[in-house]
């Protein structure tokens, strides 16, 4: 796969850990070994920009998805049509704020990398067509997040 982090927030961010990461959850979720992703990671007041300009709300917001394909390259993980080709494809842009990452970290009571890891896999999991606006997509994707999470970190544990 081909993961690209372009990190423009002026915070320290380990680039080399968010690739890692992005590459197990989408082998995880079968996506073609070939498809592409971008991760950027942006300042608070680029992000505010990003949020009201797609979302319309104003202020700065943890992760934001953009999808470039609408089509799915799966095999068989991700949410997909029953005619969607396995060919590789541009699955599109994760963009995180490493400054409200760090905030609601603070407030969960983990670090920071960990909070940046879950709004990755979070990212990660928009571009793959998961949702949660109603409570049974919701249901699925928190817990479809928790369970890449944990494998990810019993993963990291491993010698």
């Amino acid at each position: 796969m081909s993961i690209e982090v372009a990190n423009e927030s002026g915070v320290d961010v380990d680039q080399a850990s968010l690739v890692e990461l992005a590459g197990f959850v989408l082998g995880r979720m079968g996506i073609h070994p070939l498809a592409e992703l971008s991760i950027l990671v942006v300042d608070e007041a680029a992000m505010s920009q990003l949020h009201e300009q797609w979302m319309g709300e104003p202020g700065p917001t943890d992760v934001l998805a953009f999808p470039m394909d609408e089509l799915r390259p799966t095999q068989g993980g991700a949410r997909q049509d029953a005619d969607v080709p396995l060919d590789p494809a541009l699955l599109g842009d994760v963009v995180l704020c490493p400054q409200v990452a760090a905030k609601q970290a603070a407030e969960a009571g983990h670090s920071a990398r960990e909070e940046l890891e879950l709004l990755c896999t979070h990212g990660i999991l928009h571009l793959l067509g998961y949702d949660h606006a109603e409570p049974d997509e919701h249901k699925e994707m928190f817990g479809l997040q928790g369970e890449l999470l944990e494998a990810w970190r019993e993963v990291r544990r491993e010698p």
